[in-house]
């Protein structure tokens, strides 16, 4: 047997976003007998390498012309529209569940990273966006210098300095 450690904010979070998914999903709905169509948001996975952070998306039924990439201010916009491929022509249609229209999902980046670097490919309906990561700035470590010691009281000389601490002021002989 596997012990699995409890996590209560990940029990919260997962309750979080199945609330907001079947309030999603209640809300887009279209009414009985409208012609609206399903809102269509597609899924996206998010992962980070060593050198890079790699975002998938699910796209079918799109080609690399229907999907746009966005760079500006360390955010990456991926944004497209799929368009509905039936054709009315009489045929009665029981269910349609396929959603259609455009969509956007937009992610925020770390600071640093090169736009001209990210790199996107489009292989049977999963679009690949590899964006590397910046470099990682080192701290600087900063040397002390250590400057020669000066005397304590500037245009004295170390003898006369001497002959003062020996002598109390006012008792010369």
């Amino acid at each position: 047997m596997v012990m699995v450690r409890w996590e209560p904010l990940r029990e919260l979070t997962s309750l979080q976003n199945e609330m907001n998914r079947l309030f999603g999903s209640f809300f887009d709905a279209p009414a009985a007998g409208s012609h609206t169509r399903y809102r269509w948001m597609p899924a996206m996975d998010l992962i980070e390498t060593q050198d890079a952070f790699v975002l998938r998306a699910d796209l079918p039924g799109l080609g690399q012309d229907d999907v746009e990439i966005e760079f500006q201010d360390n955010v990456l916009t991926l944004s497209g529209e799929r368009k509905a491929d039936r054709e009315d022509r009489g045929e009665g249609y029981y269910r349609v569940e396929r959603a259609t229209g455009s969509f956007s999902r937009s992610l925020t980046l770390p600071e640093g990273v090169d736009p001209e670097a990210v790199q996107a490919t489009f292989d049977r309906g999963v679009l690949e966006v590899k964006i590397p990561k910046p470099e990682s700035r080192k701290p600087h470590r900063v040397q002390i210098a250590v400057e020669d010691a000066q005397p304590a009281i500037e245009g004295t000389s170390t003898e006369a300095a001497t002959h003062e601490q020996r002598e109390p002021a006012g008792m010369q002989s």
